[in-house]
């Protein structure tokens, strides 16, 4: 199996570097020819997700194509995929979230967490499930 990193998929999406996307193109593909695996860690994943739109300014509908062509491509394997899979239709559904408060809820959830707190009063009401609000009078 074989990591990827941020700067490695970003490119290869992209394509906007030539010298990089040929690189990061190469690489893949030969990857994929050679019958390896590719890993992409949750990190990995949301830095991908956080790129693409603050960088690239993509919209949540390509973001969310994105994450689901990562997901089903054969070769590629993305750390706790499940959890992947909940956050992107977390994200999907949950207008103005981002897809780490997502992702983080849902890891929290498989790791034993009833829920988790935050200071994000947008989280914590488009993802009530998984997170809870603190606000100033909270005890």
């Amino acid at each position: 199996m074989i990591g990827l990193d941020t700067n490695v998929v970003v490119r290869y999406l992209v394509q906007d570097e030539p010298k990089q996307a040929k690189l990061a193109s190469r690489i893949i593909e030969k990857a994929v020819a050679d019958g390896k695996t590719l890993m992409i860690s949750l990190v990995t994943l949301c830095e991908i997700v956080w790129v693409l739109e603050r960088c690239y300014k993509l919209k949540r509908e390509e973001l969310i194509d994105v994450i689901r062509q990562l997901l089903q491509t054969q070769q590629i394997v993305v750390e706790s995929e499940g959890v992947a899979r909940q956050a992107c239709l977390d994200f999907e559904h949950g207008a103005s979230v981002d897809f780490s408060d997502c992702l983080i809820g849902r890891q929290n959830v498989l790791n034993g967490c009833s829920f988790t707190y935050t200071f994000d009063k947008n989280a914590a009401k488009k993802l009530h499930a998984a997170f809870r609000f603190i606000s100033d009078s909270a005890n």
